[in-house]
């Protein structure tokens, strides 16, 4: 199986370097590599390197992801997260490949507090979720055969994440404050990156567009709080000065995106069609913590 890779070294790309590396010959790029264009703002070389390289597969982990950023740049957040995700899907479809992509709960409007199912309809809140369900739409007028995986909350090993900022600070300050009213599921990297090498195990399996996130649900409040917990039985002797730990609400911390509150997905549809089981979001955070400790 010919796979090319794009966003190598973001979170999800990381990872999916080990995850597809035993299922063939696998292509991996960024916006840096020279030998072929990987950069999502370069339609034309995007579309020459499906062309040139011929794979049967696409997985695109690549996005703009700065979703306070696009509320002042949605150009370039429309550019990378909407139209490339057209020109791969035409791209794939020339040549019967697969194309698998990563989309957002931020698709949604966020409200009530029942998880969302696919069929649900959407309702972006910001230019990010605008950006990223017009490319959901994209790849799905071009045609070509796709699975967009939905997911919430992501974190990896690789770079900054929510989990290590709260370790960090935990160490500075005397009292840190944490949201408590917006609900989701924490999910690994390594967990998108698995379930994508599962997905092209099985290739008839799923199509269309699908929730992927670990199962269970917490707010970044408990989340700070569980990630805290387990760091201090992990790794005792690190010297935290946080004492407390406050609970509050969204809107003490204004950002220029709004922020949906409800960001739980159901992820029946996957489970049965993959006919897998999501492990509780916990056992991620707890397998992150023992590498980054």
């Amino acid at each position: 199986m010919k796979i090319l890779l794009l966003g190598k070294n973001g979170q999800v790309g990381w990872e999916l370097q080990r995850s597809l590396a035993p299922l063939g010959e696998v292509l991996a790029l960024d916006r840096s590599s020279t030998t072929h264009c990987g950069d999502l703002s370069n339609l034309e070389g995007l579309a020459e390197t499906v062309r040139v390289f011929r794979p049967q597969v696409v997985v695109n982990a690549a996005a703009y992801t700065a979703v306070d950023k696009a509320e002042s740049d949605s150009s370039t957040a429309h550019l990378v997260n909407a139209l490339a995700p057209e020109v791969l899907s035409r791209a794939c479809a020339a040549l019967d490949a697969l194309l698998v992509h990563y989309s957002t709960d931020y698709v949604f409007d966020g409200s009530g507090q029942k998880p969302w199912l696919e069929t649900d309809a959407t309702g972006p809140l910001n230019v990010y979720g605008h950006s990223k369900l017009a490319g959901e739409q994209g790849i799905a007028k071009q045609g070509a055969k796709h699975v967009i995986f939905r997911t919430s909350w992501v974190y990896g090993t690789e770079g900054g994440n929510f989990a290590k900022t709260m370790l960090r600070l935990a160490q500075e300050r005397d009292k840190m404050a944490v949201i408590n009213d917006q609900f989701g599921a924490p999910t690994g990297a390594a967990l998108l990156a698995d379930i994508t090498a599962m997905c092209l195990q099985q290739p008839q399996a799923l199509s269309g567009i699908y929730h992927l996130a670990a199962a269970g649900e917490t707010t970044w409040h408990a989340y700070a709080e569980y990630v805290l917990q387990t760091a201090k039985r992990l790794k005792p002797e690190m010297a935290y000065k946080v004492k407390e730990v406050a609970a509050v609400p969204t809107s003490e911390f204004p950002t220029p995106a709004q922020r949906p509150l409800n960001s739980r997905l159901n992820c029946s549809k996957l489970q049965n069609d993959l006919q897998c089981q999501l492990p509780d979001w916990q056992k991620g955070v707890d397998a992150m913590l023992s590498k980054i400790l």
